[in-house]
């Protein structure tokens, strides 16, 4: 995958690993997040393992809100393993003698051992050096997980990257299109002021001259070469931004000052079209926010 690929925020890795009588799993998730947060669920007595795997997720990952789940089982003790509580089967044995002859039944050897105390494992004194090599090859495994969650994040925004383009394309078609229209503005309000005086006062004296600048200065209100500048400039920072990941945040950014441009289009239009036009755009705009939010 290339260096430079825009990531998703949805995703899943797994990773499960064993040594010294111990099993894990773990099991990394992540959904979109305005900004990183990282949460963990463990087992007992392995409390280092949230700040190891808090840390690994935040050098790894720049957004969304990732779940840490960690499942570890250390094997049981065999039979072979468990020994008899002899003073124990003893005082057992003693009562059972006695109960035997006032006539109760003696008792089996089956029924002995599973009388408690009898049987017990072997106490094992805690290793400090062997518990902690089990936490790191845990805290291992948990880089591992987050690795293949940013992969299946990678995977995402590879299905993204077309779809976001697409929008920016078709914005930057609009604002050319909206370039051709706005050159017809001033002719257009023209000729429409021009019917309005002439009109309500068609024999006024200086009436060319007060079409003249009238016309002109309704020209300059709707005048949106600015806004189209500025849109056509948007659309050049978005498509650089996506090769400059991680670029969720400033995309989103970007995605309000492309808004406040069409939304002024809209305000300053004087034609039909051009309106018809504006409101596209922010309906295009409006679907590539929504896209972005997705990105890392």
């Amino acid at each position: 995958m290339s260096k430079t690929s825009i990531s998703g925020m949805t995703g899943f890795g797994r990773a499960d690993g064993a040594s010294d009588g111990w099993t894990w799993s773990i099991e990394a998730r992540s959904v979109n997040g305005r900004n990183l947060e990282v949460r963990f669920r463990g087992p007992p007595g392995f409390d280092n393992l949230e700040r190891l795997g808090k840390a690994s997720g935040q050098s790894r990952l720049n957004r969304g809100q990732v779940t840490l789940g960690v499942q570890a089982r250390r094997a049981e003790a065999g039979a072979a393993a468990l020994k008899v509580n002899e003073d124990v089967l003893a005082r057992y044995l003693q009562l059972a003698n006695q109960l035997a002859e006032e006539g109760a039944t003696p008792p089996s050897a089956d029924g002995l051992l599973g009388l408690r105390g009898v049987l017990e494992a072997p106490e094992e004194d805690e290793d400090i050096e062997a518990k902690a090599a089990i936490e790191a090859a845990i805290a291992a495994s948990i880089d591992e997980a987050i690795d293949a969650l940013k992969a299946s994040r990678l995977r995402e925004g590879q299905q993204l990257l077309p779809v976001i383009t697409g929008f920016i394309d078709r914005i930057e078609a609009l604002v050319a299109d909206a370039e051709n229209e706005a050159a017809a503005q001033v002719e257009a309000i023209r000729e429409r002021f021009t019917r309005r005086i002439t009109e309500l006062a068609p024999d006024a004296p200086g009436l060319e001259d007060r079409i003249f600048l009238e016309a002109a200065a309704l020209a300059t209100k709707a005048d949106v070469r600015e806004e189209l500048d500025r849109l056509t400039a948007h659309v050049a920072s978005a498509r650089t931004l996506l090769q400059q990941p991680p670029a969720g945040r400033k995309l989103d950014f970007l995605m309000q000052e492309f808004m406040r441009e069409a939304n002024t289009l809209c305000s300053k239009s004087a034609t039909t079209p051009l309106t018809g036009i504006g409101l596209e755009l922010k309906a295009v705009i409006e679907q590539l926010r929504e896209q972005v939010q997705n990105v890392e």
